[in-house]
């Protein structure tokens, strides 16, 4: 099967424009495909154990989330399946796989992944990580995971993070239905905002200024100088319909981000903001594979679940894809993809 981006779609379908109908329906031919590639690539990388591969090949380490931990891909296929209403291919085994990463101390724990499976870090993502797939799958954990949460607040443990991890703390407490402690919304609400800079961002960095905002969205505040960070993130689009990427703060997963901000946060009547979804559409595409799959990026060879989630995800932001219908707990899919940005949502109360 050929599959084609959407500058290509569009250039084909331009030679029947005096066929309105055919144009539609080549449209809606096209989100088919995508999502049929992306669940065909979702079984491809499932194991008969409950666990996922980073993608296709047995031998790629994964990118990203996949290459730090292998309880990234059994929770991107959770929710990607979660938003389309899909089916996992081993349903059970992944709830025991899952099961298996938690100790006592209420950490989740990955067995491959190019983490200290013991830093803090890494057990504040791991652990978000596996009670949220479990929640989707219906399960609870075995073992009370605050410990993993109170450690970083024993003093300001959680200043030692990166600051793209702020939105962690109101997610573990919106996925376990828990109401977020005020004296902890008030050292991080403090952290952000003396980090934030006059244009809205934090650290000249997309991914963590997409966290900030994930995170007041999760505690049900208005964003801080949201105006300020729709206009930056608007400049910042590349050409290409990407955005900014700078070193050190390298992020694969700036489109999402960025979508992310302008939805949540923007004026969707603006037409600023449907150009820059359309451009990002574009760009996304192109980053398909015959797999079904999709790269971080263009150029790219391997599709890798961690791509396959966030632009997928970035997909549903710009409005390209559409989710199941009537979803429930939309506000703990993954990274904020499927929220609603006329909706309040609050671990706070």
């Amino acid at each position: 099967m050929i599959y084609l981006n959407r500058r290509e779609f569009i250039a084909q379908t331009a030679l029947y424009a005096g066929a309105l109908s055919l144009g539609l329906y080549a449209c809606n031919k096209e989100t088919t495909d995508v999502l049929k590639g992306v669940k065909n690539f979702i079984y491809k990388v499932a194991n008969p154990d409950g666990s996922f591969r980073p993608g296709i090949d047995p031998g790629y380490k994964g990118t990203s989330d996949t290459g730090l931990s292998d309880l990234a891909a059994p929770a991107y296929a959770t929710i990607i399946s979660t938003t389309f209403g899909w089916s996992l291919p081993y349903p059970e085994q992944t709830i025991a796989f899952l099961l298996a990463c938690q100790k006592p101390d209420g950490a989740f724990y990955a067995s491959i992944g190019s983490m200290d499976q013991n830093s803090p870090l890494a057990k504040l993502y791991n652990t978000v990580q596996g009670i949220l797939t479990l929640r989707l799958l219906g399960k609870q954990p075995e073992y009370d995971p605050m410990p993993v949460v109170d450690y970083f607040f024993q003093n300001v443990q959680f200043k030692d993070l990166p600051l793209y991890t702020t939105s962690f703390f109101p997610l573990f407490f919106t996925v376990l239905g828990q109401k977020m402690p005020g004296y902890m919304d008030e050292k991080m609400s403090e952290y952000i905002l003396n980090e934030q800079k006059e244009d809205g961002y934090l650290q000249d960095h997309v991914a963590s200024t997409f966290h900030a905002a994930h995170y007041f969205r999760l505690t049900g505040r208005p964003t801080p100088k949201a105006a300020e960070m729709t206009e930056r993130t608007l400049r910042d689009q590349k050409e290409d319909g990407s955005w900014l990427l700078k070193e050190p703060d390298w992020d694969v997963h700036a489109c999402f981000d960025a979508l992310f901000i302008l939805k949540q946060l923007g004026d969707q009547n603006d037409p600023r903001i449907k150009n820059a979804c359309q451009k990002a559409i574009d760009w996304i595409l192109s980053c398909r594979n015959p797999d079904g799959g999709f790269t971080h990026f263009p150029e790219e060879k391997d599709s890798d679940m961690d791509a396959v989630y966030f632009h997928v995800g970035g997909l549903v932001e710009a409005g390209y894809l559409e989710m199941k219908k009537n979803l429930q707990n939309e506000e703990i899919l993954g990274w904020g993809h499927a929220m609603n940005p006329g909706k309040i949502y609050s671990c706070l109360v």
